[in-house]
């Protein structure tokens, strides 16, 4: 293949570039996640924050990752031990994730040390409230290293940086159809909105928005490349805002 040809398959795989407006937000944070109009993050000290206006308040406890959506606000600390924010209080759930997802529609989702990836129905999910509530994880096929539900379906990436969906998904039968659908494309992560958006980030701190996506066709057409100053490493998706972490832990704010 001559570097013409090459060009033209990158550019028919990734799409076309489009220019963010970005702003930063004071504050440094490792990872972010918005969801429910609803803004949370941790730092590099594992300290957990939300915003509130302008203002970033400081919750109690330490987590490495923490997630909001229709499911509440979920976290994993640095043992793996998983956690829902209950009246103001962390209370832990049963199993081990190192990274959870509260985006599903009133479940929860995430992926283990072992890259095993699990799901939580909505029943348990709701209706966890007190420590040792039941918490009967399911296990889906394959292996993930982040993972995220929205409306149409969860995405994933494995060790690989493939990129995977799972369709079908529903609050309660949040595996889905156990079948995984390979998206092109490689990301390190990858995060779901509420409305059902996806957006990613590359091994070069590269951000990428999915095109396309509808209940009828939940994967998509096609992948736009979203210029962002500097590399980044962690996105989440709300209400019109992409949050961005940069590789410096710079937290922008940014807008198509």
């Amino acid at each position: 293949m001559d570097v013409r040809s090459l060009i033209l398959l990158v550019q028919c795989l990734l799409g076309t570039s489009v220019a963010m407006t970005c702003r930063e937000v004071p504050g440094s944070l490792k990872q972010i996640d918005v969801g429910v109009g609803q803004v949370f993050g941790v730092n590099d000290n594992n300290l957990i924050y939300t915003l509130n206006g302008e203002t970033w308040t400081k919750l109690p406890g330490t987590l490495k990752h923490v997630s909001v959506g229709p499911s509440g606000v979920w976290g994993a600390n640095r043992n793996n031990y998983i956690y829902k924010l209950v009246g103001g209080y962390w209370v832990r759930v049963p199993g081990l994730l190192k990274q959870v997802d509260a985006g599903g529609d009133q479940f929860v989702a995430g992926v283990n040390m072992n890259d095993n990836v699990y799901c939580l129905g909505r029943d348990a999910t709701v209706g966890f409230s007190r420590e040792n509530s039941p918490a009967p994880w399911d296990r889906l096929p394959g292996a993930l290293m982040y993972y995220s539900c929205g409306p149409n379906g969860c995405w994933g990436v494995n060790s690989n940086q493939d990129i995977y969906l799972m369709k079908g998904v529903t609050p309660t039968a949040c595996m889905g159809s156990r079948n995984w659908q390979k998206i092109e494309g490689k990301l390190v992560m990858i995060e779901v909105g509420t409305d059902g958006s996806v957006y990613g980030v590359n091994a070069g701190g590269d951000v990428y928005r999915r095109d396309g996506i509808t209940t009828s066709n939940p994967a998509g057409t096609g992948w736009t490349h979203l210029s962002v100053s500097g590399k980044s490493k962690h996105v989440s998706y709300d209400l019109g805002h992409l949050w961005v972490i940069t590789s410096e832990n710079k937290i922008m704010d940014c807008t198509v």
